[in-house]
């Protein structure tokens, strides 16, 4: 049977690794906080999905939602005497949203199968390490100019590939559509691979922005869509 999980739908993308602060002031997902508050530590946990159309707020707000998700693992609680909540969490475990669980608690709740999180091919993978670190070299070059900063600010990378798969797709900046693209590559290496194209992509986008007589463009942050 697919495992349940309260669901927090936002109008972004989290990635395993990365930090998910948080100021809860819905009552629906102040029940929810209220109800993991009660679990054991370990079991505090939430999914966050990404919604696919629709808007963050109110009961009737969210019209459709993205297929995979991420875990967020509850790690700091700041409560209001309103009964509002600060949170901080940790994005965990992929996973990919089969359902929607009707009438299981105020806040929505899905039932999910978890993804594995695999590199993939070694030897490929450690191919497609290098060159995307050397494009996303690139990469922050070409935004620090496009931003008329300087120099790119330093990003320390991790040994690993897998994790450097996901602190790349959290660090460019695209749009939803494509961080959610990236979340759901079915490993590693797949991801790797896309976010080499990825940048290569906006390296040229950007460097062309900074090559025309248009000041203000280089001046600002560069969305590509």
């Amino acid at each position: 049977m697919p495992d349940r999980l309260p669901l927090f739908p936002l109008g972004m993308v989290l990635l395993p690794g990365l930090l998910l602060p948080l100021h809860v002031f819905e009552q629906r997902y102040r029940d929810l906080v209220n109800d993991l508050l009660a679990m054991p530590e370990q079991e505090r946990r939430f999914g966050v999905v990404a919604i696919r159309s629709g808007r963050e707020v109110g009961a009737d707000g969210v019209t459709a939602l993205h297929e995979v998700g991420c875990v967020a693992q509850l790690r700091r609680v700041v409560p209001y005497d309103d009964g509002r909540f600060d949170l901080v969490s940790t994005g965990a475990t992929r996973f990919r949203l089969t359902g929607l669980v009707e009438g299981a608690a105020a806040y929505p709740t899905g039932t999910v199968e978890w993804l594995p999180d695999e590199l993939g091919v070694a030897d490929e993978a450690a191919l497609l390490d290098r060159a995307v670190r050397a494009a996303f070299s690139a990469y922050l070059a070409a935004l620090a100019a496009a931003r008329d900063e300087d120099e790119p600010q330093p990003l320390e990378l991790p040994d690993s590939s897998l994790v450097l798969s996901y602190v790349v797709a959290a660090s460019v900046v695209v749009d939803l559509e494509d961080r959610q693209r990236l979340l759901a590559e079915p490993d590693g290496v797949a991801r790797l691979r896309a976010e080499l194209a990825l940048l290569r992509r906006e390296v040229t986008l950007l460097r062309t922005l900074t090559s025309t007589p248009a000041p203000e463009l280089a001046r600002s942050p560069v969305h590509p869509n």
